[in-house]
């Protein structure tokens, strides 16, 4: 897809690192040995960028309290609100893993981000993540006077098996009567269980996810088959396109999911959806929040990127 077939050497360095350094294939790992290993790559900086304010809250959800952390930016509100998903296949990640993106999202959207801790897999296999992401967009639209947001300003986003969180919650928001959502944030999301794509077969491994690893957190996030086939699951597999809110899908060219965006993307558009779609070719999967050690300058373009988008549904 490009002139030029090697990632940029800012990732270079960093696939040189990890594959120098001890890190075991993610299918010879315990999911605790995988979510240790998680915490200590992704581990947050002793001093992080600094927004307005940040607030621990705990909302009902279907199966019990949902943690969540609201970052609001300077200044006075009633601010628009991103519901972020972290990523993490399903499996691994949590809000301290991905505070750097949701900093860097409040700063560069100016607006609140609601940061969801959800229930994973495979303690809790699908819809039961969905369902948690689903409960808090919710109650972010039911209770947004309550933390200085507007309710007719909301925007889901996430990343990786975030943004396939963050796409199936607008599909479920649409098909369950609301909340009305004024944009998606879909970074590089997985959007069907099929592991024969063009990226795939170009990215299968040597470019930081692998298809190995994306099998393993699909064989966790789903318990059956006929899971795969649900478009709550899978969102690319939905019937219906149309009355989806505008969309920003950001992909990397040195990853597996490449063709996942752009296939939800495109269909998106033919749906007469708006859709931004921002391809960064010589990047790979995870790069968009790579903020802090490595600092990856393309990182901060992607945030930018997505921020002005998130600002211009929002001035809609």
């Amino acid at each position: 897809m490009s002139d030029d077939p090697t990632p940029h050497p800012d990732v270079r360095e960093l696939l040189d690192e990890l594959e120098a350094g001890p890190v075991p294939p993610l299918g010879t790992l315990s999911v605790e040995g995988a979510r240790a290993l998680h915490r200590d790559l992704f581990a947050a900086p002793d001093e992080p960028e600094p927004v307005g304010e940040v607030r621990d809250l705990a909302i009902p959800g279907p199966a019990g309290d949902v943690p969540i952390q609201v970052y609001a930016p300077d200044g006075e509100g009633p601010f628009p609100v991103l519901v972020y998903v972290h990523g993490g296949g399903w499996v691994l990640g949590d809000i301290p893993t991905t505070d750097p993106a949701y900093r860097a999202l409040t700063n560069a959207a100016d607006c609140a981000v609601v940061a969801v801790e959800y229930r994973r897999a495979p303690e809790h296999p699908f819809p039961a993540p969905l369902e948690d992401c689903y409960a808090a967009l919710r109650w972010t639209a039911e209770h947004a006077a309550d933390i200085g947001c507007d309710p007719d300003r909301i925007a889901i986003g996430g990343d990786s098996a975030g943004g396939t969180l963050a796409a199936a919650a607008a599909q479920v928001a649409r098909d369950r009567d609301g909340p009305s959502l004024a944009h998606q944030l879909l970074i590089y999301p997985a959007t069907d269980r099929s592991f024969d794509t063009d990226a795939y077969e170009e990215n299968a491994e040597g470019y930081f996810l692998t298809r190995e690893d994306m099998r393993w957190f699909w064989d966790r996030y789903l318990e059956s088959d006929l899971d795969a086939q649900n478009p709550y699951a899978s969102p690319l597999r939905a019937r219906e396109f149309a009355d989806l809110p505008p969309a920003t899908v950001i992909t990397a060219g040195f990853d597996p999911l490449r063709d996942d965006g752009v296939a939800y993307a495109d269909r998106l558009e033919a749906a007469g959806v708006d859709v931004a779609h921002r391809h960064y070719e010589r990047m790979i999967h995870g790069f968009a929040t790579m903020l802090v050690d490595p600092d990856l300058p393309q990182a901060r373009e992607a945030i930018a990127d997505a921020g002005a988008d998130l600002r211009a549904s929002f001035e809609r």
